[in-house]
């Protein structure tokens, strides 16, 4: 009895589990950041168009740079070729990357208060509010993310350790639901709590699971880290002499990257998804305001608003298993179609069905109409391209030579150069509304719908913003699936060519190895 108590409180919470509940109580927080952040300071703090511009600009800089910082303070001592006189095995790595989290997590919940409560003029609380948050998101993004390429390197465990991210996102969205009906302009005291009690419990969970998942790894790989240690102790005097190598400078780094091609058309690729995806999160609720307010209930847009971030880990979960069977390539490339198909049956049908736009702001329909949407699809894939990153992390180790696989590295690197597609999400959208219908989201006086202006009027009698929201709708993903497929097509490294590389990294002495059946 006892024996089968403690096998099922093992199982319950094996590695995996524990790994992916870290998605859980970063996913709560981040969010509601993602949601209501530019509300928050336009509408509520007053924050200025100057101010607005100047802090996001600086934020753009701060948000590509901070990936690459930390990502090289991490892993530089990994860079070096397996000849070099003193090595890291794979188990010191996890450890040290399980250690940083249990140390960021709480700082970067701490650091989600900070927008909640006025305490500098709306500007500089605006500018320093996003780069403290940032950098600690950068932290525990990083390591996270690298543990995914450090605990397996088989697609399988990948895959099943990305399974368990989803469920626990997918819980994690359940704040948007919450946060709906705390929202309000007019009495943000409860909102205030709400996201305090959301902090506190993330605080709690980043400690304990980070702790957890040290205690449990260490017993794991404990009796391989001492007969490891055995054997290097009787190969002391016996092996050939080598000498040291020079530590590679990032400068030597960057070079061996920007000669792998596959990096170079993903990064290409994954900067408009990151755009995308942003530009979904920051104007989802001006969406649903001028688009369906005036057809749909306030509780009924709070489940669509729900939905619209649930949804895409709870299909994860279906693209997973799609990409056991055709590859993650395939199945990325199937969602970049169905997204310029989705929004091309958009455009045609018009701003007028209330039903096809809820379709497609959201999610609804299920069995052989498998949920149709535009956010759904779009977030759905953001989801599967860390699988896709964990190969890239193979093929670097492969090609390099590398000592261990940096793989904070290589993610950071692929932030730097992606990451300002979240800054572009709210400064080209913003831009876009401005120009096309003169409506100026920074206007302290609320502009209503109104067809007396004959410059922006439709002849169809639709309200000019009412329109120009329907076409950022649908023209933003079309022009964004068109340049992801073209850029995509030149992407090779899959089929054949991944597996003789997770051959050749599976082949690499790296000291003791993780026994990845026991995920």
């Amino acid at each position: 009895m006892g024996r089968s108590f403690w096998g099922c409180w093992r199982s319950l919470f094996s590695i995996a589990v524990l790994y992916g509940s870290l998605a859980l109580f970063t996913s709560i927080l981040h969010n509601v950041f993602l949601l209501y952040y530019v509300e928050t300071f336009v509408s509520i703090y007053k924050i200025d168009k100057v101010s607005f511009w100047v802090g996001e600009t600086i934020f753009l800089i701060w948000n590509s740079v901070n990936d690459p910082l930390f990502g090289w303070l991490s892993d530089r001592s990994f860079l070096s070729s397996p000849q070099t006189s003193s090595q890291i095995s794979s188990p010191e790595v996890v450890l040290k990357r399980l250690k940083a989290l249990s140390t960021n997590g709480p700082l970067f919940a701490l650091s989600f208060l900070a927008f909640w409560v006025a305490w500098a003029r709306p500007g500089l609380q605006f500018l320093l509010c996003l780069c403290l948050y940032d950098g600690f998101l950068t932290m525990v993004d990083l390591h996270h993310s690298a543990l995914l390429a450090d605990l397996a390197v088989s697609a399988a465990d990948r895959t099943r350790l990305n399974f368990h991210c989803s469920v626990f996102s997918a819980l994690g969205s359940l704040s948007v639901f919450l946060s709906y009906s705390f929202w309000d302009k007019e009495d943000f005291f409860s909102f205030r709590l709400f996201c305090v009690t959301l902090a506190a419990f993330s605080i709690l969970g980043f400690f304990l699971v980070s702790q957890l998942l040290q205690q449990r790894f260490k017993k794991e790989i404990h009796p391989k880290l001492d007969e490891a240690s055995a054997l290097k102790e009787l190969s002391v005097g016996h092996g050939p002499l080598t000498h040291p190598e020079k530590p590679i400078t990032i400068g030597q780094y960057l070079k061996q990257l920007s000669r792998q091609k596959n990096f170079m058309w993903f990064v290409s690729m994954n900067l408009v998804q990151v755009f995308h995806c942003h530009f979904n999160s920051n104007f989802f609720p001006l969406f649903l305001e001028h688009l369906l307010s005036d057809n749909i209930s306030a509780s009924t847009g709070s489940i669509l608003l729900g939905i619209s971030y649930i949804a895409p880990h709870m299909n994860n979960l279906y693209f997973l298993t799609l990409c056991q069977r055709y590859g993650v390539y395939q199945v990325i490339r199937w969602l970049f179609l169905l997204k310029l198909g989705l929004a091309m049956a958009m455009l045609l049908a018009g701003a007028d069905h209330i039903y096809l736009l809820c379709i497609f702001i959201a999610r609804y329909g299920r069995a052989h109409a498998s949920g149709l949407c535009n956010r759904v699809f779009t977030e759905g894939t953001c989801k599967l391209l860390k699988l896709v990153i964990s190969d890239l992390v193979d093929e670097d180790f492969v090609v390099n030579r590398r000592q261990q696989a940096a793989s904070a590295l290589l993610f950071g690197m692929v932030a730097l150069l992606t990451k300002p597609g979240q800054t572009f999400a709210p400064l080209i959208g913003t831009w876009l509304l401005c120009v096309y219908t003169g409506y100026d989201i920074f206007e302290r006086q609320p502009q209503k719908d109104s067809t007396s202006d004959s410059k922006f009027s439709s002849s169809s009698g639709t309200p000019p913003l009412r329109l120009g929201c329907f076409y950022m709708l649908v023209f933003v993903p079309i022009t964004c699936a068109l340049l992801q497929l073209a850029a995509w097509s030149r992407f090779t490294l899959h089929g054949r060519k991944l597996q003789g590389i997770k051959s050749l990294r599976q082949g690499a002495p790296q000291g003791p190895t993780i026994d990845v059946k026991a995920i």
